[in-house]
């Protein structure tokens, strides 16, 4: 402990292997020093700081390799915006990266204009994470088609992140070939950042473990559409490797997001094979994943692994049939709501509380017991009445989706309809128009599985 002290403390101060300061780090703002690896360390207050110091120090008259500032700057919004799903943050950095990238083409600095597109790239890919936005994944396109002919130390990147993106819209127009052309595009880039970056400072590990985590995500999406064992244990071979070239007390977000995808694919693995102790890992690991995380160092990384958590959960109740594992999950999505609740238009946001849904729903069928049924029906009706959908839209359209799963979920049970699958239909029918008109791709896309089930159920 007292080591890993002293070690990051004569980072912070930019004191090199010699003993000398560096003439660089002596003229920064902020702690880092310009080393994004600093970063993971850093509770949420201290981040946000540095962000506003890194502005200071790209705005200050006189200021040299004012790009180079300005992009140091959007690297660190874009760690605020990714901690706490801040639109504002997403769009500081966005606009820095920007003016990073017009100043360096301005002077000519070809590596730099790269890195500033890729960067560019990152915020927008980050975007659509959080928000659904999938507009943001055609953005990152067209800012990396403009970078992936550049031949310098960030052509790796741009082909990995131009790879990341293809995968991501093709998975949106459903066309798995080219998702998994997209996944294979990444093995020339991976084997390049980690054969000449991978060992040289801890942002570029860091920046190649996050390429890693990309394709496993896009890997596991495919093995889902395509029911398909093999691509589960490739994505959870790589999810091995890349965890074995991390360090949880020095690089903990990364190493606990990409702990959560081996705990998802251990889940998959143990859905497809009926292998119940496969499962068990998986909320083993999703546990582990828990550990370095804290709501104040990371709210969103907290928020996203107790969901995780309940997922694997969720998925150990179906394999058992037990209710308290369904108790369990909900607790963890109720813990994970409590901050996702603050950023409404959040993709988690939707997906935690239709996971919520669903749990209420299923102890509800094991145990014969509506009155669950009743009391979230009475959660969402109070949301509903707290919140107009004229003040957050999206917001107001998940609770309804989720709403409408509680009614298909009483009729289930009970085997009678008293009108609720027709509020069922009504609301998600509503929700389908806001989503759509908001552009929120994959929110529409479970309304519109919804309003599917509602016509099955109908036909019956």
């Amino acid at each position: 402990m007292f080591e890993f002290v002293g070690r990051d403390l004569m980072r912070l101060l930019g004191v090199e292997g010699q003993g000398r300061m560096s003439h660089a780090a002596a003229h920064r703002e902020g702690l880092t020093g310009g080393d994004t690896a600093l970063l993971e360390l850093m509770d949420l207050r201290l981040l946000t700081n540095e962000a506003r110091a890194a502005d200071v120090a790209a705005g200050r008259i006189g200021c040299k390799d004012r790009a180079v500032r300005l992009l140091e700057a959007a690297v660190v919004w874009r760690e605020v915006a990714r901690r706490t799903g801040d639109a504002a943050a997403l769009r500081k950095g966005a606009a820095q990266a920007e003016a990073a990238a017009r100043l360096a083409d301005t002077e000519r600095k070809t590596d730099l204009v790269c890195a500033a597109r890729c960067e560019q790239a990152v915020l927008a890919m980050l975007g659509a994470e959080l928000f659904g936005d999938e507009g943001l994944h055609a953005a990152a396109g067209a800012t990396l088609s403009l970078a992936k002919t550049a031949h310098g130390p960030h052509a790796a990147l741009a082909a990995s992140l131009l790879a990341a993106v293809d995968g991501r819209m093709a998975l949106s127009d459903n066309d798995i070939d080219r998702a998994l052309a997209a996944a294979q595009a990444f093995e020339a880039p991976l084997a390049t950042l980690a054969g000449e970056r991978g060992a040289k400072s801890g942002g570029a590990r860091l920046q190649l473990a996050e390429q890693r985590a990309a394709r496993i995500d896009l890997l596991l999406a495919c093995a889902v559409r395509l029911k398909d064992r093999a691509l589960v244990e490739v994505a959870l071979s790589e999810s091995r490797t890349a965890l074995a070239a991390l360090d949880p007390d020095f690089e903990p977000l990364t190493w606990s997001r990409l702990e959560l995808m081996r705990a998802e694919a251990l889940a998959r693995l143990g859905d497809f094979d009926g292998e119940l102790s496969l499962i068990a890992d998986a909320v083993e690991a999703a546990t582990q994943a828990l550990e370095p995380l804290d709501p104040g160092h990371s709210p969103l990384d907290w928020a996203r692994a107790q969901a995780s958590l309940g997922e694997t959960l969720q998925a150990m109740g179906e394999a058992t049939t037990s209710e308290r594992c369904f108790e369990q999950a909900v607790t963890c999505f109720d813990r994970a709501t409590h901050i996702v609740k603050v950023q409404p238009a959040l993709t988690l946001r939707a997906a935690v509380a239709n996971n919520r849904a669903l749990s209420l729903a299923r102890c509800a069928e094991l145990t014969a017991d509506l009155a669950v049924l009743d009391a979230a029906e009475m959660a969402f009706k109070s949301e509903l009445a707290e919140q107009p959908g004229a003040r957050d839209p999206a917001g107001w359209a998940v609770a309804q989706m989720n709403l409408a799963r509680l009614y298909e979920a009483r009729v289930e049970i009970t085997g009678r309809d008293d009108g609720r699958l027709d509020r069922a239909a009504t609301a998600l029918a509503v929700a389908f128009d806001v989503f759509a008109e908001l552009g929120l791709r994959s929110l529409t896309d479970m309304a519109a599985q919804g309003l599917q089930r509602i016509k099955q159920a109908n036909a019956a």
